[in-house]
């Protein structure tokens, strides 16, 4: 596996990433014997940098993390380790908001240090931004985490071209992770321009559509009837008709550079530039190997152009999120 750098200050992680939310939850039934032997093969194939939060769970799939490397002690040096904080959820998993208090903060970085099992974040990720709470405070308190050794990195999720350049001017950002793929191109109007401009890595989740760019989901049938994603605007009934046609292209283009749509999907993000990195999610090692494969898949910059433009962002339907 290759290897890309996030940000200026030394982050590198593998050109290929691993989300591992699903491995606890919102994309139908799971186990844990599938994600400790998905997670063994990430390692073996060198897909090292590992994606999680505290409210993927909740707080199950830090807890999960934190087993596999107590059972495997030598993994945790090989990996790059993710994640976030800053979305509320209860015991039974609502949604009760955000907090980007400083003293919420370090207490949060505490507990995923605790069920992660490790002395030490690699990259400490706020989730969402807090619009009650001065980001420059928030910031303020990743950095103490740095200098306290408990975190070695800081990066941002979902946030504005604005709050970038907020952000940045108390302690470097080194990555900002959002929704990036052949069918959420909206970061494409600014923000990917501050990004560059100020030396931030982009880390792109949900690659794949949440799995639709594969061309493995045709209908809502194909989903389990606990699937988050039947909650989603882009999987009514009504749009995931139409986003067929997304997906037929793909496929179309992907034929023509005998690959899988899964990895002209992602190819096409790894060529938009050197400093971004795509974690697309799985639990199955088939499809791990395959979206590891992706950074062998070569496109010139016709090749980019013919896609891009076969794909323009105004084709899919529906919103992002409810």
């Amino acid at each position: 596996m290759k290897t890309r750098q996030l940000g200026q200050q030394g982050l590198e992680v593998s050109s290929i990433g691993l989300g591992c939310m699903g491995m606890s939850e919102f994309y139908g039934s799971f186990n844990e014997a599938d994600s400790f032997a998905t997670l063994s093969k990430a390692i073996d194939i060198g897909v090292w940098f590992w994606d999680t939060a505290d409210i993927y769970g909740p707080w199950t799939n830090e807890e999960l993390l934190g087993k596999f490397f107590k059972l495997h002690p030598n993994s945790r040096e090989q990996i790059v380790l993710a994640t976030k904080f800053g979305i509320l959820r209860g015991d039974k998993g609502e949604i009760m908001g955000l907090n980007g208090h400083p003293d919420y903060i370090k207490s949060c970085c505490d507990a995923s240090l605790q069920r992660l099992g490790v002395e030490q974040i690699d990259l400490y990720y706020q989730h969402r931004i807090d619009p009650n709470v001065p980001l420059e405070d928030s910031v303020g308190a990743m950095a103490d985490l740095v200098d306290a050794g408990k975190i070695k990195y800081v990066g941002l999720s979902e946030a504005t071209s604005e709050q970038l350049q907020i952000a940045n001017a108390v302690h470097p950002i080194s990555a900002l992770q959002t929704e990036y793929s052949l069918w959420s191109r909206d970061i494409e109007t600014d923000i990917l321009a501050t990004c560059k401009h100020l030396g931030i890595g982009l880390v792109a989740y949900s690659p794949l559509g949440r799995g639709f760019l594969t061309g493995s989901i045709t209908s809502r049938d194909d989903l389990e009837s606990d699937d988050w994603r039947l909650k989603n605007p882009r999987f009514s009934e009504e749009n995931i008709k139409q986003n067929l046609v997304i997906v037929e292209r793909i496929n179309q283009l992907a034929k023509i550079k005998n690959c899988t749509p899964a990895q002209l999907a992602l190819a096409w993000i790894a060529h938009r530039d050197k400093n971004y990195v795509s974690i697309p999610g799985t639990r199955n090692i088939n499809r791990l190997q395959e979206n590891a494969m992706a950074i062998e898949v070569s496109l010139s910059v016709e090749e980019l152009k013919q896609i891009t433009s076969q794909l323009p962002a105004d084709l899919v339907h529906g919103d992002r999120y409810g």
